[in-house]
């Protein structure tokens, strides 16, 4: 996995990991999850700066929508993070202010 798609998965997989803890009482269950987990990719990660570009939020949330609803969609060798990365990588041009 190329240096910048690793760093992208590492900052997914703790994103993943921060929300289980802030949502801890509702055992993970936000119905507005990617929602939370653009705020803290925008404004809490080093997303942006890995991107090299500012990254508008509600752009970042309707790719994370996208991506879960495609890699839901059929059996994938990759973890979730791993896959996000790579499709947030290829569609960096759609998060542009």
């Amino acid at each position: 996995m190329e240096e910048q798609q690793e760093k992208i998965s590492e900052l997914l997989h703790q994103a993943g990991e921060t929300h289980h803890a802030v949502y801890h009482k509702e055992e993970g269950n936000d119905p507005d999850w990617a929602t939370w987990y653009s705020d803290w990719l925008v404004n809490h990660s080093d997303l942006p700066e890995i991107l090299g570009q500012d990254i508008v939020r509600s752009k970042l949330t309707a790719l994370l929508v996208r991506f879960d609803n495609e890699y839901s969609a059929e059996e994938r060798d990759a973890q979730w993070p791993a896959w996000y990365a790579e499709q947030l990588i290829s569609s960096s041009e759609e998060l542009k202010k």
